[in-house]
């Protein structure tokens, strides 16, 4: 089952994929991301891989290097051995492969979005939220191609993570 969540930004999407993951009985990797947060301001996003704990930066306001993407400045490099890293493992090893998000920032990353496109294809269960309104091809493929789309909202979100466990958890 491949079940992808879209929604608009700070609905829930995140949190979603945290619940599903503390809920369903399967074994799961892969990469979710986070705010990092100073004074109550957002300044970056971290990465974490979800079988080891490894953490890094994705995009910070304060990077001296790297792409930019909107406010920010991308470390492909913790993206790439922390994020892309932990989906190709999880693909290997565990029942459900979960990629909290492709959006703007990951998709700068050739080995990240190379990573999806191999669990939307080989992933025995995938759990992925992806950019609602992103033109980028495997975004596309995403809305386009899981056996499920959630359009999450402040309304449904409650009983939207119950559902997506329950459907996991028959597989």
């Amino acid at each position: 089952m491949k079940i992808a969540v879209t929604g608009n930004p700070g609905v829930g999407k995140s949190t979603l994929v945290r619940q599903v993951v503390e809920d369903v009985p399967l074994s799961y990797g892969g990469m979710v991301t986070a705010e990092i947060r100073k004074c109550g301001r957002r300044v970056g996003f971290s990465v974490r891989d979800l079988a080891t704990g490894a953490e890094g930066i994705l995009a910070h306001l304060h990077l001296a290097a790297g792409p930019s993407c909107g406010r920010y400045r991308l470390n492909l490099r913790d993206l790439d051995e922390i994020g892309a890293q932990a989906i190709e493992r999880a693909i290997e090893g565990a029942r459900l492969v979960v990629v909290d998000e492709v959006g703007p920032m990951e998709l700068h990353s050739p080995r990240f979005v190379r990573a999806v496109d191999r669990a939307l294809e080989e992933a025995q269960n995938l759990l992925v939220t992806v950019h609602r309104a992103s033109n980028h091809p495997l975004a596309y493929r995403i809305r386009h191609g899981a056996d499920r789309v959630v359009h999450l909202t402040r309304g449904n979100r409650d009983q939207t993570a119950e559902e997506v466990t329950h459907l996991l958890a028959a597989c």
